[in-house]
């Protein structure tokens, strides 16, 4: 007997279909799909989660002196000129940074070869790819779920199958999947 479900599928297609149903129930909290994928799809997301429990806090913070470049009211870059050339004029800023422990590194990267990373769109620009933003899921999973269950006991039991019904054209039956 295998060690894990197949959904009638090739291997390559069911590592996609899990990667990217585990990213998008990462991503929105809750999905609706079958139960044979929802069960698969709980092995995959309660280890993630798992592993950014584990790492969450596992970071230090560093301030640097960086430059950014000076801004009028429309956002655009202030420029003066010298020598008949124009130059960006910057400004020296104090920022803190993150800087991650080895080990919560080597978590984000494992968790970045299941995960996906999301393109996110607003409202009143959609169909097209200007100001669009790509967010790593992985990035939520320690700085948010991490915190978010670290305080809870015992191991596992981040999310909830709740079933639904059959489904219309096939009878499957449907779940809802959620963190908890």
């Amino acid at each position: 007997m295998s060690g894990y479900r197949k959904l009638s599928r090739t291997s390559s297609q069911r590592k996609a279909l899990l990667r990217n149903q585990v990213t998008n129930l990462l991503y929105h909290g809750s999905i609706v799909t079958t139960e044979a994928k929802a069960k698969e799809i709980r092995r995959i997301a309660e280890g993630i989660i798992a592993l950014g429990v584990k790492e969450c806090n596992n970071y230090e913070m560093e301030t640097k002196t960086v430059k950014v470049p000076r801004l009028d009211a429309n956002g655009k870059r202030i420029k003066e000129v010298k020598d008949g050339k124009r130059y960006t004029v910057y400004d020296e800023v104090k920022k803190e940074f993150k800087k991650d422990s080895p080990s919560r590194l080597h978590a984000r990267r494992k968790m970045n070869k299941v995960l996906y990373s999301v393109t996110e769109v607003p409202e009143e620009i959609v169909g097209r790819r200007k100001n669009t933003k790509r967010i790593n899921v992985s990035n939520i999973v320690l700085d948010e779920l991490g915190p978010k269950y670290a305080e809870r006991n015992g191991n596992g039991g981040y999310t909830r199958i709740i079933k639904i019904g059959p489904r219309k054209g096939d009878a499957a039956m449907q779940v809802m999947i959620e963190l908890v």
